[in-house]
């Protein structure tokens, strides 16, 4: 047998099938970490660090983490008559955004909103990329019947008007003011539209050469599926997952604002609810009252649009060679 061609041969001589030739070089476990460090964690954070795009929208989204994560540990809970009526904002340091009709402080109602609001966005923007995702590789790679009945189960709910159907769920299920199912309701408007698009991506793969390799070597659908068609998906659909949530944020917001949603504690939706419905949006003395919550929606809804847009260059391949280009003469772990 040749070392250099590393082709085994049997006791008879004959040369054995070239599947079975193996690599002569083993990478070690600290290898292995290194380049999965490398592709996954350290490549996609320099990207995404050299377009002031994601980092704004980054730096955007971290506040929100913090005010939503830490907030309700250092900042006081709402009361009712805690100040007078309608403080104006910025005017003292006890009410820095000033207060409603009631005396509830601003602030501290906008930093106790922001918990419940991005459980509520990620829940829904996950469910919503599953599903669709899921639905439409499914469809596009099983065809038939199959693809017949996921396709109308997915026209029906693009079909069917948003708002009265989350409307009629939520007065059916049980949510009871529960963000994750909240997030999950929302997720029934959005996952039709996604589905689509997934199965006319997966219809292009299915014939393509690695694709038709798995399936003459007798591996089952789901597996093909799990393995080799998702990861070509995953691009566009975390590319979806920030735009979706961004969606998702505004028609919470907005369901609130309508009062199709029941609630009880208070978040910007609920915010912008009661302050229309005083009035503050043509009240000067209270006008504050309606744009503070107005405010702090749009800037998550800009910060995941930079955020979204710039994500686009995380999966580009030429960009992502150039930086792993980078990384190449020196380890990612000694960087660090």
């Amino acid at each position: 047998m040749s070392e250099k061609s590393g082709i085994r041969s049997n006791e008879e001589g004959t040369v054995s099938s070239p599947f079975e030739i193996t690599s002569e070089v083993e990478e070690t476990r600290r290898e292995r970490f290194e380049k999965l460090y490398d592709t996954y964690v350290h490549t996609p954070v320099e990207i995404i660090w050299s377009d002031w795009r994601a980092r704004i929208g980054a730096f955007i989204l971290v506040i929100y983490l913090l005010m939503a994560i830490v907030g309700p540990s250092v900042v006081d809970p709402v009361r009712t008559g805690e100040g007078g009526a309608l403080v104006q904002p910025f005017t003292t340091a006890e009410f820095p955004l000033g207060t409603d009709d009631q005396g509830r402080d601003l602030f501290a109602m906008t930093v106790y909103s922001a918990r419940p609001m991005l459980i509520m966005m990620f829940s829904g923007a996950i469910t919503t990329i599953a599903v669709g995702t899921g639905a439409g590789a499914v469809a596009g790679y099983r065809g038939g019947w199959i693809d017949n009945v996921v396709s109308a189960i997915t026209d029906i709910f693009i079909n069917i008007p948003g708002y009265p159907l989350v409307m009629t769920l939520s007065l059916l299920l049980p949510i009871s003011g529960n963000p994750v199912l909240i997030g999950i309701l929302i997720s029934v408007m959005a996952w039709g539209g996604l589905s689509r698009k997934m199965r006319s991506q997966v219809l292009t793969l299915r014939n393509e050469s690695f694709i038709e390799a798995s399936r003459s070597i007798g591996q089952p659908s789901r597996l093909i599926v799990w393995k080799d068609i998702l990861p070509h998906l995953m691009p566009y659909a975390m590319i979806n997952l920030a735009s979706t949530a961004r969606r998702i944020i505004f028609t919470v917001a907005g369901l609130y604002f309508l009062g199709i949603l029941p609630y009880g504690d208070p978040n910007w939706g609920v915010m912008l609810n009661r302050s229309y419905q005083a009035g503050a949006f043509y009240r000067p003395q209270a006008l504050h009252w309606f744009l503070i919550p107005a405010v702090v929606i749009i800037v998550i809804g800009v910060g995941l649009v930079l955020l979204s847009q710039s994500l686009d260059r995380v999966f580009n391949p030429r960009v992502r060679a150039r930086h792993e280009k980078r990384t190449d003469s020196k380890s990612p772990m000694e960087e660090l």
